[in-house]
């Protein structure tokens, strides 16, 4: 069943690679908020880094979990 899930094709690729990607972005998107502070550019408040990560560890667990029960 989890194979189902963890390895439906989405434009010929499958759902775990989108859901790695994504999380890969939301770490990026993270780290950019704190630098970007760190040098004064205040695009995004820092008050959304929090959340990021948040964001991004979830999107992590998430992926490593349908990743692992995939093989059970």
């Amino acid at each position: 069943m989890f194979q189902d899930i963890t390895y439906f094709p989405i434009f010929g690729k499958p759902l775990i690679m989108y859901l790695g990607i994504l999380t890969l972005f939301a770490f990026l998107l993270t780290a950019s908020i704190a630098v970007m502070n760190r040098k004064g550019i205040r695009t995004i408040p820092f008050r959304w880094h929090p959340r990021c990560a948040a964001c991004a560890v979830f999107l992590a667990l998430v992926h490593g979990l349908i990743g692992m029960l995939a093989y059970f």
